[in-house]
């Protein structure tokens, strides 16, 4: 695991300072603390900084064979059946990790590389006689890639924001539209950046720059298909998807430094321990964070799972002290960031850290095997919304919503309003609102006329809505799970996970994010993933004989931080200075009466605006440190 970042010229191949290069990756150092590299030639230069995982004395980068060289982020999990397959082939290795297997195996095979990589990766691959570099990405977005185009033609790219901001030709200057994007999810997502220019490569794409052409758009190697069904028996299918998994978590137990997992209590963090510890000959190192807030707190599930698997457990509270934490997140994730569970994210990477350099994690599962409760109630709002034409949903679900009070405090069945208004609407349009914070209604509200006109018609909830519309899927399920996995999860949940781990040098691996796993389970029959309101349901019925019913079947809790207690406790100083920020007035982007407004109704209890509150702190943070 590692930093890595460069600078291409597919114009004139003009000469690349080390220095810049160093000066990129100096500030990746958290990701790679164990050395670093960088490599020059005429129009090109590579940096790389290590995390050693695999091979710990060898496979330096950036690496080279021939005319082929290469500066990695991530791990292979196949690489050793790669590797025998490459040197069946001729192929001739000089070390034993998984980096020269991207060599020879580019070599060998082209792109048809990627379609043989089990892992998570992204990389930058230069090959000097076909002045070519190569930036590819994983097929779930594991781990990020950015890329900018300079003034003076060349093309810039790093693991993190930060790095390309060390380059003295980026013009630091904001894109609005990441800004409502922000504001509706939480997060900038992976088609948009808060600098102006900055891309980041999708997931599941890669884009080849040649010397004398035109820098193109990346291209789609990968992708994931709900449009196909699976047969056989329901036994069958808890089989084969227990294999799955088994070989999901196998694959990621393989390295030269101490692992370990997170350990959260719920189902996905107690299956993949659950597997480890059939695999290992040793106890599993497991880490848990809990709340002082007893309806957030899983520390005793998560025990019981500990003692059930004997594992060797630590556990650590975070309270509204840890609140302090937010300068820290704010650094590590460059762009505005407003998912709070990162706080306690970063605390279990930080205690993991202390045992282990690798660790697992149950991320992903939600996506692939329909977890989340949100699915179940996108589900029956289709089928009201298949029985009745659209004009009478329009009119009449429509007029009762508007008229119908707010609950907000309520349990999301007992708020008609939402359901209501959610029925007139067309399913895309409901569900892109149903997974955002900050409704379109509000952000109108808090932008200013000039900011609404800048914008130009842009609405972050077409995103959603084009990713469902155009979904390769069957019905409600397969196109709601199908944007979640192409927006959300590299968007947030990824993207969460690889900063605070990175944060503090250690590297986290999802095996339930194994592609194999998720293309079985997009295969398999919506009732199978959503059976009776009951949200991974073969994935629970084939855990059974692992974990006890009470962990399978309890209410999902969630990795949630209690930030709406906190803006009326710790953080209402900070929530009331919104509304006197310099950043936030400077921009001309926001009503500052309205945000006064927010956070008053906030702190009187008249309502909850914790987390549109949060969304405009962390964005009032990075934005100075971005912008100044």
């Amino acid at each position: 695991m590692c930093g890595i970042a460069g600078i291409f010229h597919p114009g004139t191949p003009k000469p690349v300072d080390p220095g810049r290069i160093r000066a990129m990756i100096a500030t990746l150092s958290h990701r790679g603390p164990d050395g670093d590299g960088v490599w020059t030639a005429a129009g090109v230069g590579l940096g790389h900084r290590r995390l050693s995982i695999i091979d710990l004395e060898g496979s330096p980068q950036p690496m080279h064979d021939g005319a082929l060289s290469v500066t990695y982020n991530g791990e292979i999990y196949n690489f050793a059946e790669l590797r025998a397959e490459l040197a069946a082939r001729g192929a001739r290795f000089r070390t034993v990790g998984d980096t020269e297997v991207l060599l020879h195996g580019w070599r060998a095979w082209g792109a048809g590389l990627l379609d043989r990589l089990n892992g998570m990766f992204a990389f930058a691959l230069h090959d000097a006689e076909a002045g070519a570099l190569v930036l590819a990405r994983d097929r779930l977005g594991v781990k990020p890639l950015h890329y900018v185009e300079l003034a003076d033609g060349s093309i810039a790219f790093a693991s993190e924001l930060k790095a390309l901001l060390a380059h003295p030709l980026l013009r630091r200057a904001p894109d609005l539209t990441a800004v409502e994007d922000y504001l509706a999810y939480g997060y900038v997502p992976d088609d948009a950046c808060m600098v102006a220019g900055v891309r980041k490569l999708p997931a599941g794409h890669l884009m080849v720059l040649r010397r004398g052409y035109a820098v193109p758009r990346p291209t789609q190697w990968w992708d994931v298909s709900f449009a196909n069904r699976a047969t056989g028996s329901a036994r069958q299918m808890q089989g084969e998807l227990l294999d799955r998994m088994r070989d999901g978590v196998r694959s990621r137990m393989v390295a030269d430094v101490p692992l370990g997992a997170f350990l959260s209590g719920g189902v996905d963090s107690s299956a993949v321990v659950a597997l480890m510890a059939e695999t290992s000959a040793r106890a599993v190192k497991t880490c848990t964070i809990g709340f002082e807030e007893a309806g957030h707190d899983e520390r005793s599930h998560a025990a019981a799972i500990a003692r059930r698997f004997a594992t060797d457990h630590h556990a650590q509270v975070v309270g509204a002290d840890d609140v302090a934490l937010i300068d820290t997140l704010v650094q590590h994730f460059d762009e505005p960031f407003a998912d709070a569970s990162a706080l306690a994210t970063y605390q279990v990477c930080a205690l993991a850290r202390q045992r282990v350099t690798v660790a697992l994690s149950g991320d992903g599962a939600d996506e692939a095997l329909a977890g989340y409760r949100r699915y179940k109630f996108q589900v029956a709002e289709e089928r009201v919304r298949g029985l009745l034409p659209t004009m009478w949903r329009q009119r009449g679900f429509g007029t009762l919503g508007r008229y119908f009070p707010k609950a907000d405090w309520a349990p999301r069945p007992l708020r008609a309003k939402t359901t209501l208004l959610a029925l007139a609407m067309d399913g895309g349009e409901a569900y892109a609102r149903a997974v955002g914070i900050t409704p379109p209604e509000r952000r109108a509200r808090l932008f200013t006329a000039e900011a609404r006109r800048a914008l130009g018609g842009h609405r972050a909830e077409d995103r959603y809505v084009a990713a469902m519309r155009d979904a390769p899927a069957r019905d409600a399920l397969d196109r709601a799970q199908y944007a979640d996995i192409k927006i959300w999860l590299p968007g947030d949940i990824l993207t969460k996970v690889d900063r605070t781990s990175m944060a503090v040098s250690l590297e986290a691996r999802e095996p339930l994010l194994d592609h194999r796993l998720v293309s079985f389970a997009a295969t398999l029959p919506a009732a199978m993933r959503l059976h009776r309101g009951q949200g991974k349901w073969l994935m629970k019925r084939s855990l059974e004989p692992y974990l006890p019913h009470d962990i399978l079947y309890r209410p999902k809790m969630g990795f949630v931080t209690p930030i709406a207690a906190w803006f009326r406790g710790p953080l209402r100083a900070e929530a009331e200075g919104l509304a006197t920020s310099r950043f936030l007035t400077e921009t001309g982007w926001f009503e500052m009466g309205e945000v006064r407004r927010l956070a008053a109704d906030h702190a009187s209890g008249r309502a909850d605006h914790g987390r549109t509150l949060w969304q405009l702190l962390m964005l009032e943070r990075s934005g100075r440190r971005l912008f100044g």
